[in-house]
C-alpha cells in the first residue's frame, strides 16, 4: 500500500527514488521516466562514471567513505538537473546534506520491500559490497532498520513486495497527479 507522509513541493523538478537495495529502485525508475517522459539517471552508475571504476572496486580500494563522498557529489549535481527520474544508491539518505539537496530536487518517493523479498531479489547479484560477507536476513534486516529514518523522510513511500513494475509506477504517477504536479507527457 503506498502512504503518503509530506507534501509535494510546488517547484517539483524531478522524481527522486530513494529505497534499500534490491527494492526496484532502477526498474521503477526506467518505466517511469519513460511514462514521464522524463531522462533517467541512475547516480551509482554516474559515481562509476566519475570514478571510472566500479563500486565493488572503489569499496575495495577506497572503502566506504571515499565511495560516499563520490556519492555526494553525484547527488550534488544530479540537483541541478531537471525532468529526471533518480534512482539513488541504497545508503545515499544516510548523510543530511544528501537528503537535504534530494528533497530540494524534486518529489522524493521511497520504494520499501520486506526482508524476505530483498534477500530474493538480490540472491545473485554480486555487485553489493556492504553485504559482500553476509548476505543473510538478518545483516539485511539490521541495515534496513538502521536506515529507516532516513527512508521515512519521503513524500510518498511504497511497498513493492509482490507488486509489479507498472503497479509501482502507476502508483507513483497517480500519487503525482493527485498532487497536481504531473508533468505534460
Amino acid at each position: 500500500m503506498a502512504t503518503s507522509t509530506t507534501s509535494v513541493p510546488s517547484n517539483v523538478r524531478n522524481v527522486v527514488l530513494t529505497g534499500f537495495m534490491g527494492t526496484g529502485k532502477s526498474s521503477v525508475g526506467r518505466l517511469l521516466a519513460d511514462r514521464l517522459g522524463f531522462r533517467y539517471c541512475d547516480l551509482d552508475a554516474q559515481v562509476v562514471a566519475a570514478a571510472g571504476i566500479s563500486i565493488n572496486e572503489i569499496f575495495a580500494r577506497h572503502g566506504e567513505p571515499h565511495f560516499r563522498a563520490l556519492e555526494t557529489e553525484a547527488v550534488r549535481r544530479m540537483a541541478r538537473e531537471e525532468r529526471c527520474v533518480v534512482s539513488t544508491g541504497g545508503g545515499a539518505v544516510i548523510a543530511p546534506e544528501n537528503r537535504r539537496l534530494l528533497r530540494e530536487a524534486g518529489v522524493v518517493v521511497n520504494l520499501t520491500a520486506s526482508v524476505d523479498e530483498v534477500c530474493r531479489r538480490l540472491r545473485e547479484e554480486t555487485d553489493r559490497p556492504l553485504l559482500k560477507d553476509d548476505r543473510s536476513g538478518e545483516r539485511i534486516a539490521a541495515m534496513m532498520a538502521e536506515r529507516e529514518q532516513f527512508y521515512a523522510v519521503a513524500d510518498l513511500r511504497i511497498d513493492t513486495t509482490g507488486k509489479s513494475v507498472e503497479d509501482v509506477v502507476a502508483e507513483i504517477i497517480g500519487f503525482l497527479e493527485e498532487k497536481g504536479c504531473a508533468w505534460k507527457r
